[in-house]
């Protein structure tokens, strides 16, 4: 039996902007894999970053334990995860430098170590495990607890999907930094829900919100091909579980832990109507229903689809619109219409759940008409909420390769706040962010959520009018990679007068 302290590095003090959203969920994905090395019959002990102090807290937690074995096993179903950002990659380097230091040895898993491995490796990961990783997992976990001392050359032979300190496998990663991401399991094991400090995610989402959510997922992966969409860990590859299962296991955390809400993780939730039917009618008969919110593709809400949503519980749900240009949806193959998104907004709100929008700004190509077509998209469309980010290029993606040359110094963001334009855009950064802030704002004007009165929304929408006046006025001074203090410092201030 091996001592095994399992982690993972998303600190949430460390992202300003999603420790002032405090919506923390635990590493469901790490969870997952507490409870397969359990089935394996090993101690494991969970570092759970999420509410951690920071990565002092995490060497507190190596020295008491003093483990044979940290795994650095991210949550694949936590999008933050998935975006690699600066200061969470920072974290977990200085998290494995720790474990090496102590003399344990060190498997990491995760997106970012997927496509880096070489600067884990540097600072004392013995095994990188790329993509979902299990089957190797159990492999080096076997080995080494029938060897303690076994040689890495030893440790890792013969097994695929891994970088590793392995003289050979380190040479071959010079010329090939991502070796494929090796076989995924068909059925994930049920996360190891008493490693985690429940009343703690409750405290903080109860005090910021007055309620209390918690995590699922029903499937692995996206079988689409979006050129921005970054897939290291299931590929292209979309793993339904059966909706039986789904509808137990909310169940259970009912009775467990009385969430008052469930997020799906889900790239894509539900995929086909008929599977949410089966779903709405399997948690129907264990009277497991909470409200949940999950993601969805504009072409895949039919009506039958919305009507199943409904009836399974469904409170809400975030549509990848990315655009109202069509030209730019298409430069993504997003493979959707801008009609498709009028469309599945009017059959949500038909049958009374509500609707996000995901919009991303600045993809290659993007004009000030295509902005503009997105703004009239949230004008037309009236979402009940949005989400604004900008292109970001990510390893592994069509988008990534197109824009790689140009990606000097910065090639990620520091944290989900960032939104820098690392590629030569239309635009620069900061254009992009005042026109979020807009389409904030506008979404917020339409749905009440910042007048009090008719006279107040008037005012608003007059004064919100102004702002994109004064934003068109200055586009041109945006066009370029340094562009003038002057129409930055307009922007701050809002001066509508010139």
């Amino acid at each position: 039996m091996l001592s095994i302290l399992l982690g993972h590095s998303y600190f949430l003090r460390l992202d300003h902007k999603q420790w002032q959203r405090a919506k923390p969920y635990p590493p469901l994905a790490t969870l997952q894999v507490a409870t397969l090395l359990r089935r394996l019959g090993h101690e494991v002990r969970l570092f759970d970053a999420m509410l951690a102090e920071g990565v002092t807290e995490y060497v507190r937690e190596l020295e008491q334990a003093r483990p044979q074995l940290v795994l650095i096993y991210e949550d694949n179903y936590n999008f933050l995860s998935k975006m690699c950002l600066a200061t969470m990659r920072a974290a977990a380097l200085e998290m494995v430098a720790a474990a090496h230091r102590m003399g344990a040895r060190v498997i990491v898993a995760g997106s970012d170590a997927t496509d880096s491995s070489n600067a884990y490796l540097a600072l004392g990961a013995d095994v990188i495990l790329h993509g979902e990783g299990l089957e190797a997992l159990e492999a080096l976990v076997s080995r080494l607890d029938a060897r303690a001392d076994i040689e890495i050359g030893d440790w890792v032979q013969g097994l695929f999907g891994i970088a590793s300190q392995a003289p050979a496998c380190v040479a071959s990663l010079a010329s090939e930094p991502r070796r494929g991401i090796g076989r995924t399991q068909a059925e994930p094991p049920s996360p190891a829900w008493d490693l985690v400090d429940i009343e703690g995610y409750r405290q903080v989402w109860r005090q910021a919100h007055g309620y209390f959510s918690l995590n699922m997922a029903a499937s692995r992966g996206c079988s689409f091909r979006c050129s921005w969409c970054a897939k290291p860990i299931w590929g292209s590859q979309y793993l339904q579980r059966p909706a039986g299962e789904v509808a137990a296991e909310m169940a259970q955390l009912k009775r467990q832990f009385a969430p008052d809400h469930i997020w799906f993780a889900d790239d894509i939730f539900g995929f086909r109507a008929d599977w949410v039917g089966e779903f709405a009618r399997a948690v129907g008969a264990v009277d497991g229903s909470i409200p949940f919110t999950i993601q969805m593709r504009a072409d895949l809400v039919t009506e039958r689809m919305a009507g199943a949503l409904r009836d399974a519980g469904c409170r809400e749900v975030w549509l990848g619109a990315e655009s109202g240009s069509q030209r730019v949806l298409d430069a993504m193959n997003k493979g959707t219409s801008v009609a498709q998104i009028h469309a599945a907004r009017q059959r949500l709100k038909d049958v009374g759940i509500r609707v996000g929008f995901f919009i991303q700004l600045g993809y290659i190509g993007e004009e000030l008409s295509d902005i503009l077509a997105t703004r009239r998209l949230i004008e037309t469309a009236c979402p009940d909420d949005v989400g604004v980010s900008v292109a970001y290029p990510l390893p592994g993606t069509r988008f990534y390769e197109l824009v790689k040359a140009q990606l000097h110094g910065k090639t990620h963001w520091q944290d989900s706040g960032d939104l820098a334009m690392m590629f030569h855009g239309t635009y620069a950064s900061e254009f992009y962010h005042a026109i979020r802030d807009l389409l904030h704002d506008e979404v917020a004007m339409r749905t009440g959520g910042s007048a009090d009165s008719q006279t107040a929304t008037r005012h608003g929408r007059k004064r919100l009018q102004q702002r994109w006046n004064l934003l068109l006025r200055l586009e041109s001074s945006f066009r370029s990679t340094s562009p003038s203090a002057q129409p930055m410092e307009l922007l701050r201030t809002g001066d509508a007068t010139i």
